[in-house]
């Protein structure tokens, strides 16, 4: 890792990236019993701690950070505490996605005021702490159509503060071009677009991403190796990949760090980048994949400055907003 670079990281779920002392502390206040009264025998409920069988297996983990949100103040603290944990990090800038209707749907909140939460404790943290942040709104396809589309009209209600949508949830089961018209209201809202694609399921889930929903990132992407013309056509349109190291081993969609195509695919020219997923999850953080996972899966230090470099490129932020992360990182390093 060069720190000459911005540190950036570009997928980052707030929603499974919850402190586990926060999970006991909403636990009880709202009366949610527990598999565990401490971080420690929490933490086995919560953490992956080796390969899961397959995703559904490894998202599995996730409940209790959602089990816990008994109100929209519950899903403002934990926006606010992933902005403070971003910036404890070192991080320069972190995009952070998040699901309303997938935080909602355990104590039957109304997705817009989940929404409404996030952004509060997204600006409290960003206030507190200095860190730059921008917020992705999520569809969770997995609770099908009419829930998405109830989970996008809650995300427009805060349109000004959101940069992107993102489709995330089974892509096997609920393939990218039944949300084609949720898509198009959000890129005529003004957001871009990267969607969850080649990761459980393969290269044809990233063409219908790119092709029926606009996607100018990718959020995985890692079977794209599998098909030559959508290498090709990712270069030539400078789409982006959100590669996440540990998450793709723990939820084998690869079978080792060492055999992860994130080598293959830098050596193709394509902008793929170096990401957490679900830190809290995953049991680690940025500077743990660039510094273990990414060497693990075989970076060279020029292929890891790649991909810093190519994180500045494609985050979604303005060229003004990018050339000035990019001087400050240059300061800080000499």
């Amino acid at each position: 890792m060069d720190r000459s670079f911005p540190l950036i990281d570009l997928h980052r779920h707030l929603d499974g990236n919850v402190r586990l002392g926060t999970i006991l502390e909403l636990g009880e206040r709202h009366g949610v019993p527990l598999p565990g009264s401490t971080t420690e025998s929490l933490r086995p409920h919560v953490q992956v701690t080796g390969v899961m069988p397959d995703l559904p297996s490894w998202l599995a983990k996730l409940h209790w950070m959602t089990a816990v949100l008994g109100d929209p103040d519950a899903c403002r603290r934990i926006a606010r505490e992933n902005v403070e944990d971003a910036k404890g990090e070192g991080l320069d800038y972190v995009e952070l996605r998040f699901s309303p209707y997938f935080m909602a749907k355990p104590h039957g909140l109304d997705p817009a005021a989940v929404v409404a939460a996030v952004v509060a404790g997204v600006e409290e943290g960003r206030s507190s702490s200095g860190m730059k942040v921008n917020l992705i709104g999520i569809l969770s396809r997995t609770h099908g159509v009419e829930a998405c589309t109830t989970e996008l009209e809650a995300l427009l209600t805060c349109r000004e503060r959101i940069v992107a949508l993102d489709l995330a949830g089974d892509e096997k089961a609920w393939p990218a071009e039944l949300f084609t018209p949720h898509f198009k209201r959000g890129r005529d809202a003004g957001w871009a677009v990267t969607v969850h694609a080649g990761e459980a399921d393969g290269a044809p889930s990233i063409w219908s991403a790119i092709r029926n929903l606009g996607a100018t990132r990718i959020g995985h992407g890692i079977r794209a190796v599998d098909d030559p013309a959508l290498i090709d056509h990712l270069r030539s349109g400078r789409i982006g990949l959100e590669v996440n190291l540990t998450s793709n081993v723990q939820t084998h969609s690869v079978r080792s760090m060492r055999e992860h195509p994130m080598k293959r695919l830098l050596a193709e020219g394509l902008l793929a980048t170096i990401n957490t997923d679900d830190p809290v999850i995953s049991g680690i953080d940025l500077n743990h994949e660039y510094r273990v996972a990414a060497p693990a899966a075989g970076l060279t230090p020029e292929e890891i400055r790649t991909a810093q470099r190519n994180a500045v490129e494609i985050a979604f932020i303005t060229s003004g907003e990018r050339q000035s992360l990019l001087a400050a990182a240059r300061q800080r390093s000499g």
